[in-house]
């Protein structure tokens, strides 16, 4: 990586870090507001979409999988494991708001639950259908080989 790109990105960090904490939860306000509208046109144009067309490809495969959106999130569920899915949730707890992809596969007793940061930036609005359909796709194979 060039020396100058790293030179600005921490330049960029010491400014965000040397402003005021008064500042820096505005900026913080700001991000998670846009965040959010970013998030909601991305739910409803990309992610419920997507996830009901895998869900259909799946069911007529012979794997049958529902999607839910508890939350403010989007679910691919398994109707054989009820406890088992794919999701993506909006997550504005951290210092920058991000796109999380939350699996959760049981079998028997094994539980194995995986969290995902799916955006590199705090732009989700970058995210395309083809950034989670590959998401999901890598997740969903521990899903159809046990069925």
């Amino acid at each position: 990586m060039e020396t100058s790109i790293v030179r600005q990105a921490v330049r960029t960090l010491l400014q965000h870090v040397k402003r005021s904490p008064a500042d820096r939860r505005e900026n913080r306000r700001v991000q998670t507001d846009q965040a959010t509208r970013e998030y909601g046109v991305f739910l409803d144009h990309i992610a419920v979409p997507l996830f009901k067309q895998v869900a259909n490809v799946l069911s007529v495969e012979g794997y049958p999988f529902e999607v839910f959106t508890p939350g403010g999130s989007a679910r691919l569920v398994s109707t054989r494991h009820n406890d088992s899915f794919i999701e993506v949730a909006l997550d504005t707890n951290g210092i920058a708001p991000k796109l999380l992809g939350r699996v959760r596969h049981t079998r028997g007793g094994n539980v194995t639950e995986t969290e995902l940061v799916l955006n590199a930036t705090t732009d989700i609005g970058a995210l395309t259908e083809a950034d989670l359909l590959g998401f999901v796709l890598a997740e969903l194979e521990p899903f159809v080989a046990t069925e």
